[in-house]
């Protein structure tokens, strides 16, 4: 089994909207799913130069990244792996610059329009959302009042 580490954002504004993007699929419709922005790291980057680089990607803002709010552990089928499998390590970070992802331009990103289909506010009670923890957890509890990283493991 090979692993692979993820880095991604949570961006909630005034209202308790978080901010997800619905990613392309293979014939270039969205999936049937919404996910935080973020993505895998390269060799050698940090968790928070990753963070950076890969929000940039994808939404052309520059997150200000605040605390470490859950990690995920989990395996996922990956046929282009020549181990069939793969652990999947995402580190969820809070971005507290919401302001300034309210329109986004997928046109004006490096990788937008070819890896997502649609972005925006979404709320999370009602959208389909993927980890589905953070459909459950109280976003604003997560965000501005809990000291304890969460961690959940799906091995």
């Amino acid at each position: 089994m090979q692993r692979r580490v993820n880095v991604r954002g949570i961006i909630i504004n005034d209202q308790g909207e978080l901010f997800c993007q619905k990613l392309t699929a293979n014939n270039g419709a969205g999936r049937e799913f919404w996910c935080t922005p973020g993505g895998g790291l390269e060799m050698g980057e940090s968790l928070l130069d990753g963070l950076r680089r890969e929000m940039i990607e994808e939404t052309g803002v520059k997150p200000t990244i605040g605390k470490l709010l859950f990690i995920q552990q989990f395996t996922d089928t990956n046929p282009s792996s020549k181990y069939g499998m793969t652990e999947q390590l995402e580190f969820f970070f809070s971005v507290t610059n919401w302001q300034d992802y309210q329109h986004i331009d997928l046109e004006q990103t490096s990788h937008g329009v070819e890896e997502i289909a649609e972005c925006g506010f979404v709320d999370p009670k009602t959208t389909r959302i993927l980890p589905s923890y953070l459909t459950e957890v109280d976003l604003n509890w997560l965000v501005n009042e809990s000291t304890d990283v969460q961690i959940m493991s799906e091995l």
